[in-house]
């Protein structure tokens, strides 16, 4: 009986720590692949809210500056869809040529380490293609997030004739947007999202009330 009290005691002695040790073993297997899930999604992550925000605030800026001097539904929507074509444009060749240059630098950084290792396995050099950025997903990212962020403002005009409501709804819809690209932005970020989206609505705001009042000055000085 004393006997088996004995391995008793010795088997919890033995157990305990390994349970311990498998349970930190879960936890920074966890972390690791939390950490791997973030850095995969980065890339694109930064190019679709940047895209985004830049889409909707650039057009509805764009609409609210022409909306200042010309009252015209049809000047308005014609204004905010040449600014969509144009910045949707802009941000995919910009993106497309910030990625490529980050790409040439990583691949010489690779080709420089390789000579310095010569030994190195395949199965890593795989790895490290793998985690490359790709300079024509970030483009299509970008290209489509300025897309999708400058068809509210437009959305939001189309269908209304009276001016002063015209311009009130666009303001609402631009401000809705701007607080859900906020967010959006700081919970896939694991950001504080109150900031963020604080942070994102005050320079739309901005935005929109420097084009609007610039160009109503200068409209009416009759230049």
């Amino acid at each position: 009986m004393a006997s088996n009290q004995a391995n008793t005691q010795q088997e919890s002695k033995f157990t305990l720590p390994m349970n311990d040790l498998e349970q930190q073993v879960i936890l920074e297997q966890e972390v690791a692949e939390k950490d791997f899930d973030y850095s995969k999604r980065s890339q694109w992550l930064r190019a679709a809210v940047l895209g985004a925000n830049d889409g909707l605030v650039s057009t509805a800026s764009l609409m609210m500056g022409i909306g200042a001097v010309k009252k015209d539904i049809k000047v308005m929507i014609l204004t905010g869809f040449a600014g969509l074509v144009a910045g949707a444009c802009s941000m995919a060749i910009g993106e497309f040529v910030s990625v490529y240059s980050q790409l040439d630098i990583e691949v010489a950084q690779m080709k420089r380490e390789k000579r310095r290792n010569a030994n190195r396995e395949k199965e890593e050099a795989d790895d490290e293609k793998e985690s490359l950025p790709n300079p024509a997903q970030a483009a299509a990212a970008s290209a489509l997030a300025f897309s999708v962020g400058a068809m509210v403002p437009l959305l939001a005009a189309s269908f209304i004739r009276d001016y002063k409501v015209r311009i009130g709804v666009v303001v609402a819809a631009v401000t809705l947007a701007l607080m859900v690209f906020g967010w959006l932005g700081a919970a896939l970020g694991k950001a504080p999202v109150v900031k963020s989206s604080a942070r994102v609505l005050f320079g739309g705001w901005l935005a929109m009330a420097i084009t609007f009042g610039l160009t109503k000055l200068i409209g009416s000085s009759g230049l």
